[in-house]
């Protein structure tokens, strides 16, 4: 038996026109799935191929992709990417999210749906399997998400990907949240989603993803299970806490983004994850296949907030009350906008008193507050890590292909939790290579679709066995790797395309304060360089042909 294409891969995507209500589906090439695996990595290629477009308008492509890892029992694989051109950024964007969607997405027999056009009216796209349909959404058109889900939920099972009010009205802050406690966050997807009136997509499959060799894969399986739960950092961190763990740890660093990263001191103790967890019972949530189970919810049923709204809406806002950051959360969920903007945006616009939090957020939610948080990169607005103290980090904000962005490198993991390894944050020196080796890494990640937590405690060659396994197509660590890069240099090619360049690659002004402004310049030279790009960050014609890109 030998890889074909049809092993871990459905080889199907639906397209949905929405202005003609058109629906096909495309059988894409085994070279495309192969080169660019899925989630991200798909997504990218398909909008980089579109061309140039405006984000909001119907010619922009809105891309939901699994992997070929998704609906198969790969530990901690039950996430979802979308890809689009962002209206908060103009770069190329992908967000990521937990929850069934991607699950589904796959039982249902499709790698990705690729939305374009724009409806008429505001519509839903109804999935299962292969019966498509497009109905009429005017019943829930102005409803926020909670609502959404609870009407939907009434009509049919499945997962559901909706958008709230701030999608509606287009904000570049706008999420897509997916069964009621997950959300596809940041760039405005929502608003992409928005502009073209689709206000849902519920999607049931029942179908079944074919294994190459289904004794490799359990062998794999278990081994990358046990390493999972071998991991102090996901065993009695994660699993315990969730990312709120993470409160006390950036507090003790010293980056913890105080008064809009003015700094100063901020007694974060009533904001820990232990208090949170006392104060807070709650239950955990784990997406599908996943064995961490990070996300918390009271077990009446509310959300809890994750380390970056803490941080966005507690220290960013001199505010050290968590039953106001847990009310902003929820507000900011309902109506569908990011927590880390909003928190940028409250910062920028200033408050007197915490209470005015909530309040402020609704406005937000309501198109009545329409600011740009004034510290970000690219246009978006920065996650609640300090980069003067975690400089890697800060230098993955700066050269971030999305904007100011943790998630891209995640140096979070080697910086502050020194995983894999410990590395120094407080220098620049050998930190072109790292963010170098770690944006690759997590183009790759996201492609396949896996949690980046679960590389706390696995390496790329634990699942780039499972992919073998799953798909069989021999792919080694560095086979992985080469999927990254070549994924984060169509991403820059789509940038510079956009008019985005080495101008762009920076941090605020006042972040200089705390490392050498010339110290930046050099370390940008030597990124440039290790990347195969010119002194103006353009990839060279090498470059390309190496990661057959031309």
């Amino acid at each position: 038996m030998k890889p074909d294409g049809n092993f871990g891969w459905c080889r199907k995507i639906l397209e949905v026109d929405l202005s003609d209500e058109s629906i096909k589906e495309i059988s894409p090439p085994y070279e495309l799935l192969r080169c660019y695996l899925g989630g991200r990595g798909l997504g990218v290629r398909l909008v980089y191929d579109n061309g140039r477009v405006a984000p909001l308008s119907p010619d922009n492509l809105l891309v939901f992709a699994a992997g070929p890892l998704t609906g198969t029992p790969t530990p901690a694989s039950g996430r979802a990417s979308v890809v689009t051109r962002s209206p908060a950024t103009g770069t190329i964007f992908d967000a990521n999210a937990g929850g069934k969607f991607g699950y589904e997405l796959k039982r249902a027999g499709f790698d990705a749906i690729v939305l374009k056009g724009r409806a008429d009216r505001p519509v839903i796209l109804e999935i299962e399997d292969d019966e498509v349909e497009i109905r009429n959404g005017d019943d829930l058109w102005g409803c926020n998400l909670k609502e959404t889900i609870r009407i939907m939920r009434q009509q049919g099972t499945g997962s559901i990907a909706a958008i709230g009010r701030a999608g509606e009205r287009l904000l570049s802050i706008a999420s897509i949240g997916v069964d009621g406690s997950h959300y596809f966050a940041r760039g405005g997807v929502g608003a992409v989603m928005g502009s073209k009136k689709l206000k849902a997509i519920r999607i049931k499959g029942n179908g079944r993803i074919s294994i190459f060799d289904e004794d490799a894969f359990s062998h794999h399986r278990r081994t990358i299970q046990r390493m999972l739960v071998a991991s102090p950092t996901i065993d009695k961190g994660l699993k315990v806490f969730g990312t709120p763990v993470l409160v006390k740890i950036a507090e003790w660093m010293g980056i913890l983004p105080v008064d809009n990263f003015r700094g100063g001191k901020f007694d974060a103790r009533p904001l820990y994850g232990s208090r949170l967890r006392s104060e807070h019972p709650s239950k955990r949530r784990a997406c599908p296949s996943c064995p961490i189970g990070c996300k918390r919810e009271e077990r009446g049923g509310g959300e809890l907030p994750e380390y970056e709204t803490i941080a966005m809406f507690g220290p960013n806002l001199l505010n050290d009350d968590l039953d106001l950051i847990i009310e902003a959360n929820r507000i900011c969920n309902d109506y569908g906008i990011d927590t880390i903007s909003s928190g940028s945006i409250i910062a920028t616009h200033g408050i007197s008193d915490p209470c005015e939090i909530p309040g402020l957020v609704e406005e937000i939610g309501e198109g009545k507050i329409r600011l740009k948080g004034e510290v970000g990169v690219k246009g978006l607005e920065l996650p609640g890590y300090d980069p003067r103290r975690v400089m890697g980090l800060g230098f993955s904000y700066a050269t971030s292909n999305r904007g100011g962005c943790h998630t891209r490198a995640y140096m979070v993991a080697p910086e502050i939790l020194k995983k894999p390894k410990a590395i120094d944050p407080l220098t620049l020196s050998g930190k072109a290579g790292y963010v170098k080796v770690f944006q690759d890494r997590f183009a790759a990640v996201d492609s396949l679709v896996v949690c980046k937590f679960a590389f706390f405690g696995v390496s790329e060659e634990e699942y780039a066995n499972i992919f073998t396994a799953v798909t069989g197509v021999e792919f080694r660590s560095e086979d992985l790797m080469m999927v990254g890069e070549r994924i984060w240099n169509l991403e820059r090619l789509y940038n510079i395309r956009e008019g985005f360049g080495r101008a762009d690659d920076t941090l605020p002004v006042h972040f200089f304060d705390g490392f050498s402004r010339d110290a930046f310049e050099r370390t940008l030279d030597e990124y440039y360089a290790i990347r195969g790009w010119d002194e103006n960050g353009v990839p060279k014609e090498e470059t390309l042909m190496r990661l057959g890109l031309k």
